[in-house]
């Protein structure tokens, strides 16, 4: 997923870092091509794309990933419980 990029600012972000890691994100953002604050923005953006992505996969075991595919496959006949809301649903939709 790729942001749209806008040549015009709209938000500030200010940030205090140790010299010695000014001097690192420089040298890779030279390394680049590109200026040291679209360097920054790039990597933050990248960053949180990879966070939000993270956390929003679901990750199974391979033992729960087997139990989902199973319960897919050959899913259980319904007990008298699910019969009886069936039922409650139908008259309450149809009524």
């Amino acid at each position: 997923m790729t942001p749209p990029t806008d040549s015009k600012s709209s938000a500030r972000l200010e940030a205090r870092i140790s010299q010695e890691t000014k001097a690192l994100v420089q040298k890779a953002a030279d390394l680049q091509g590109r200026t040291l604050t679209d360097f920054v923005v790039a990597a933050i953006q990248a960053e949180a794309y990879r966070v939000i992505e993270h956390h929003q996969t679901l990750k199974l075991s391979r033992e729960d990933s087997e139990a989902f595919v199973d319960a897919i496959l050959t899913p259980p006949k319904p007990n008298d419980a699910l019969k009886s809301a069936a039922l409650r649903y139908k008259q309450v939709m149809s009524g």
